[in-house]
């Protein structure tokens, strides 16, 4: 498995970069997750032991094969929204070509609906969608967050103006600990510490 899962993370990878050298407008690229960025998002995963997983924003599936591998390690299970279904297909293919695809289960839809629709708590968050939307998926999973349910939050640093209100939020939070780390684009990661 694991040599299936790197060279397709390898593939969408170059990817990523080639699309980027060619400053394709970022509407037309995959805008894959930094590599440090997406291994630590999946070794913080496994060492919290994540059994459930929820992720919005999969695009193409790049997060979500670094999600699945931890998921694949801790027993856990990967629950992926993506708004754009033909993105979702991509990642649902990834997954297969990287024997990943009995660790998450792909949703095609407005990540808001689908977590609210959704019942369970959720050990692990990862955030990577409509970045005006942050504060609005947060609010949307945080009733399901125990106490040391971790959520993270991409591209805090390289979109740090359309984020500033969000990170003030979870920075602020009564029952949140936050913390931006500046690995790849910016990590926000956030532990909730009370009920």
């Amino acid at each position: 498995m694991e040599q299936e899962l790197f060279d397709t993370l390898s593939q969408l990878e170059m990817r990523d970069q080639k699309e980027r050298m060619q400053n394709l407008p970022s509407a037309e690229r995959i805008r894959a997750m930094d590599p440090d960025a997406a291994k630590l998002v999946s070794m913080l995963a496994v060492s919290k032991k994540a059994q459930n997983i929820v992720e919005v924003g999969s695009g193409v599936g790049y997060s979500t094969l670094w999600l699945a591998y931890a998921a694949s390690i801790t027993g856990g299970k990967v629950v992926a929204c993506e708004l754009d279904p033909a993105k979702a297909d991509e990642t649902r293919a990834h997954l297969t070509q990287a024997n990943l695809v009995d660790y998450v289960e792909v949703l095609t839809g407005d990540a808001r609906e689908v977590l609210r629709r959704r019942e369970g708590p959720l050990d692990f968050v990862l955030l990577d969608g409509a970045k005006a939307q942050y504060e609005t998926y947060f609010d949307a999973v945080y009733k399901r967050l125990g106490v040391g349910a971790m959520v993270v939050a991409d591209n805090v640093v390289s979109h740090e103006d359309e984020l500033l209100d969000y990170v003030t939020y979870v920075q602020n939070h009564p029952k949140l600990e936050s913390v931006t780390v500046p690995v790849g684009r910016g990590l926000e990661i956030t532990v909730r510490i009370s009920e």
